[in-house]
C-alpha cells in the first residue's frame, strides 16, 4: 500500500513559480502512474497532469501546457509538478494520487493530503 505526501505549496504573486513535491512511502513509485489535481474553493476537482509508470506524459488541460511540467525521480520515489506564470485562477488545494494507469487514476484509492497554493495578484 502506497501513502502520499505533497509539499511545496506557498503563497506566491502572479507571475512567479512553485515546484510541488508528491513522495511515496509503503511502496515503489516506480510501478505507479501519479496524477495531480487541485480543487479550488466552490469548485469541483480537477485533473491537471499525469505521468505514467512507462513516462508517458498526459497533461488534463491544455490551458496548462507550457506554464506546468510534471516529471518524476523514481529513486527519490517523488514526482514534482513545477508551476510557472502562476496565476490567481491557479490558487487551489493541489493533490496526488497513485494508480496503476493514468487511465484510473482520479477514482484512485490512493490520495495525499493536499497543499495549498494561493497565487495573489
Amino acid at each position: 500500500q502506497v501513502q502520499l505526501v505533497e509539499s511545496g505549496g506557498g503563497l506566491v504573486q502572479a507571475g512567479g513559480s512553485l515546484r510541488l513535491s508528491c513522495t511515496a512511502s509503503g511502496s515503489t513509485l516506480y510501478y505507479y502512474a501519479i496524477g495531480w489535481f487541485r480543487q479550488a474553493p466552490g469548485k469541483e476537482r480537477e485533473g491537471v497532469s499525469c505521468i505514467s509508470n512507462s513516462d508517458g506524459i498526459i497533461d488534463y488541460q491544455d490551458s496548462l501546457k507550457g506554464r506546468f511540467t510534471i516529471s518524476r525521480d523514481d529513486a527519490k520515489n517523488t514526482v514534482y509538478l513545477q508551476m510557472n506564470e502562476l496565476k490567481p485562477e491557479d490558487t487551489a488545494v493541489y493533490y496526488c494520487a497513485a494508480a496503476r494507469r493514468c487511465a484510473t487514476v482520479a477514482v484512485s484509492y490512493y490520495w495525499g493530503q493536499g497543499t495549498q497554493v494561493t497565487v495573489s495578484s
